[in-house]
């Protein structure tokens, strides 16, 4: 066994499973991508390690993938399907879009980096993932086109209710994330019935927020 797979085998059984991940699909998906696939090569050595890992260049705005276990307990909470049509908002360097490849029939990923977003899909097409794709997009706009979708995964957090995003799923869609609209940051589950969206709050968890999801300041007079 490589390095890395001993070191994935190791993020499953040290960071996944211990998180209350049991979804057998999901913690089979999390074995079988090669996260260093898509981080940089001369941050490779941190691709298993429990941290939001910084993927983008060091001149650019800064862009992570999510800890291990915060996105395989997401992936658990969308329920995905294998029949699901997916969109993973702000997904970096496109690791989430991989392993969601593996749970639903098509995903698609969006990005506002350029560089990272055209990487994601290189790397993806060096998987075999014919059925992801990553596309530039600024996160609040989802991608419209390729909906409705059955799970919104948003990898980051949000600090604005992202009211664009949930007119994108279909009738019984879920959208999960990190939200902090209140100040906290928790995990949450969002779902769609007819016009109605009822939430609810999975754990507490911290992300990086995501470019256009930030708060905007308040002035006072």
């Amino acid at each position: 066994m490589s390095d890395f797979a001993t070191a994935r085998q190791n993020m499953v059984d040290c960071q996944v499973r211990p998180s209350d991940v049991t979804d057998i699909r999901v913690i089979d998906a999390m074995l079988a991508v090669p996260r260093e696939n898509f981080v940089p090569k001369d941050r490779r050595a941190l691709a298993y390690l429990d941290l939001d890992l910084v993927v983008s260049d060091p001149s650019a705005p800064k862009r992570s993938l999510l800890k291990p276990a915060l996105l395989a307990r997401l992936l658990q909470a969308g329920e995905i399907g294998a029949g699901d049509n997916v969109l993973v908002v702000g997904c970096a360097s496109g690791y989430s879009v991989a392993v969601a490849a593996r749970l639903a029939k098509q995903v698609v990923g969006t990005e506002p980096d350029a560089a990272l977003a055209a990487s994601a899909g290189a790397s993806l097409s060096a998987l075999g993932s014919g059925n992801a794709r990553v596309i530039e997009a600024a996160s609040p706009e989802g991608c419209a086109a390729s909906g409705p979708y059955d799970v919104i995964l948003v990898e980051g957090a949000t600090e604005v209710v992202p009211e664009a995003l949930y007119a994108q799923l279909a009738e019984g869609g879920r959208l999960v994330g990190v939200m902090a609209v209140d100040g906290v940051q928790r995990a949450m589950l969002v779902t769609r019935s007819g016009n109605d969206f009822g939430s609810r709050i999975l754990f507490d968890a911290s992300a990086p927020v995501l470019p256009g999801f930030a708060r905007r300041p308040e002035f006072a007079f």
